[in-house]
């Protein structure tokens, strides 16, 4: 079965009384070097003992192409009427496991050292565009892969791997910067898709960082100045910081002096070494500022 023929898609769709869903984000890959391309770089130096997590496997054309690579796959699918599907097509694939779930609603990492313990573990994906953000997110926070590797939407793509100073930087840029090192490796066109999106989109790959990119004695603040700064881009960091920081507000100004970044400058020049020398600035004023009381 050609997992990846438009009318081998359609036959089984119809056959399991199945429709398209929008909502879901169901784009089925139609170009067969597409799927092959993402597994071979999400598995690249994998085999043995690499677990690897899809999420939204479609009708599975990717999750085949990762069950020769890894030694298991564990795939979760939010639309239980694709559950039959996968059965039939992934009937040759005894390494990979289909689990029904809202993977935003999953304790991942749970999950796989239920299903997968001892092993290494990864994430490839095509991921879903209305859910791209918090499942990185997610990703990220479970604290177990070592890399991540996806397809998305290509102006998400190039937020995800700018740098400061560009008009694509943004937090969640930042973010992704401080726990990963991040590379976009090729864009996949509309019509390699059915339906056809209206957008074309990248895969992306994210490898853990094992240490961060600069020390920060408080990383909660460091990220809390973040949050603050690029809430309203237009401002400066004087006003954003100023109406953003809640009760550490006034002390923006001050911490901006000592940490030597120029108070009229926006959120989107600053890097990661930047925000954390911000964030050390803050953290000792307040400090200084209770010892006098």
């Amino acid at each position: 079965m050609r997992l990846t023929s438009p009318n081998e898609i359609k036959t089984l769709m119809e056959r399991h009384g199945l429709r398209f869903s929008k909502g879901l984000g169901q784009n089925f890959l139609i170009e067969p070097s597409v799927p092959r391309r993402i597994a071979e770089a999400g598995c690249e130096g994998g085999g043995e003992g690499l677990a690897v997590l899809e999420v939204g496997p479609g009708v599975g054309c990717l999750t085949s192409e990762l069950a020769q690579r890894a030694e298991r796959v564990l795939a979760v699918e939010l639309d239980r009427g694709l559950l039959p599907v996968l059965a039939e097509t992934l009937a040759g694939c005894p390494n990979a496991e289909v689990v029904q779930g809202d993977a935003l609603k999953t304790d991942l990492a749970a999950l796989l050292r239920e299903k997968c313990p001892g092993m290494r573990y990864r994430v490839c994906a095509n991921l879903p565009y209305n859910v791209t953000t918090p499942l990185l997110a997610k990703f990220i926070d479970a604290g177990i892969f070592e890399q991540i590797t996806v397809m998305i939407q290509r102006e998400v793509a190039l937020r995800l791997t700018a740098a400061p100073g560009t008009p694509d930087y943004g937090a969640f840029s930042l973010y992704l910067n401080w726990h990963c090192e991040a590379e976009r490796l090729f864009d996949v066109p509309p019509e390699c898709f059915m339906p056809r999106p209206k957008v074309t989109s990248s895969v992306v790959r994210l490898r853990l960082r094992a240490e961060k990119p600069c020390p920060v004695r408080d990383e909660a603040l460091m990220f809390r100045c973040v949050k603050a700064a690029f809430a309203q881009r237009r401002k400066t960091l004087r006003n954003a910081l100023g109406s953003g920081l809640g009760e550490y507000g006034p002390l923006a100004p001050a911490a901006l002096e000592r940490a030597g970044i120029d108070p009229g400058a926006r959120g989107e020049t600053l890097s990661a070494a930047d925000f954390a020398r911000l964030a050390d600035a803050l953290g000792d004023i307040l400090t200084e500022t209770l010892q006098k009381h």
